[in-house]
């Protein structure tokens, strides 16, 4: 049941993680840049970005529509929806009506379907590669995170994110074996998701991740920027929240959500300082080699549904 106290929670970890997403961001780009051994970027430099984009002028492509305008303000509003219903620092949904999974798969496919249609719109035939590209790669994602939490849904006995993270903590689950398949599956997909090499580069402008961004500038694209580091975020808490619920806490009080906070943090960085490995571990690969890859995924969930099925 929804109360005051779970509304005023859950608003409070959306603007938790909307404040600390550009940090987040820097983290990572900072453990690939030590990797690489050169000094690169400042863990706050993204900050400094976004302040410098804010004071620049907002030019609009002549021949753009309506979705190139508001794609900004909808994936940010979408993305900061879906970091309300997720189980962050306690094991139950702040907002449980956002935090059912059928719900969060749909609001990113929402905020997918903006940032695809706003480089179609843009009226630039590069921003409109980029934007059906990005759509390709929803079709290859989508579905394994689908099954997947599908998987861990069945063993729960519940759609709820918060429920299927407090089955998982409290070992409620029918089969563990699948449950660690699922995971497994989930986080291989969260990776793909997060636009880390060898599917994508980040800061590269004609790759997935910002080709549709070329004709964005001044406070739009220092929106999106904020947006996509934020979505990068919510999507590893949204990992965590299932699949890794341990020291969350069970119940709403002070220290619970203290110790909650606490061990959120350190899960989300020992998480990005992983992805930081693995991603300067491989190469670029061609983008018409990612759906050979996503049958990995596909194939993982498939089995864990298979576990589920014979109880192992």
């Amino acid at each position: 049941m929804l109360t005051f106290s779970h509304l005023i929670l859950g608003l409070f970890q959306a603007l938790l993680l909307f404040a600390a997403a550009p940090l987040v961001s820097g983290l990572s780009r900072m453990v690939r840049a030590k990797l690489h051994t050169r000094h690169g970027p400042g863990l706050l430099q993204d900050y400094r970005d976004i302040a410098k984009l804010l004071t620049r002028q907002d030019l609009t492509p002549p021949d753009s529509g309506f979705a190139f305008r508001a794609m900004p303000a909808v994936m940010l509003t979408t993305v900061l929806v879906i970091a309300m219903g997720i189980p962050m620092l306690t094991r139950f949904t702040p907002v449980a009506p956002i935090g059912d999974l059928i719900t969060v798969i749909y609001l990113f496919a929402l905020a997918r379907f903006f940032f695809s249609l706003s480089g179609i719109d843009s009226g630039s035939s590069f921003s409109g590669i980029g934007g059906s590209r990005e759509l390709t790669m929803g079709v290859l994602v989508e579905p394994v995170m689908l099954l997947s939490l599908f998987v861990a849904a069945l063993l729960a006995g519940s759609t709820n994110l918060g429920a299927i993270g407090s089955a998982i903590a409290d070992g409620h689950v029918r089969s563990v074996t699948a449950t660690i398949v699922a995971a497994l599956s989930f986080a291989y997909a969260i990776y793909i998701e997060l636009g880390k090499l060898p599917y994508d580069m980040a800061e590269a402008e004609q790759e997935l991740q910002e080709g549709p961004l070329t004709e964005y500038s001044g406070p739009s694209l220092a929106l999106i920027k904020w947006a996509m580091a934020l979505k990068q975020t919510v999507v590893v808490a949204w990992f965590i929240g299932v699949f890794l619920p341990f020291g969350s806490a069970p119940e709403m009080t002070f220290f619970g959500l203290l110790f909650g906070l606490v061990a959120f943090a350190i899960k989300l960085v020992l998480i990005f300082a992983a992805v930081g490995v693995v991603e300067n571990s491989v190469a670029r690969v061609r983008f018409r080699l990612t759906p050979q890859h996503s049958w990995v995924g596909v194939g993982a969930a498939s089995l864990a549904f298979v576990f589920y099925l014979v109880g192992l």
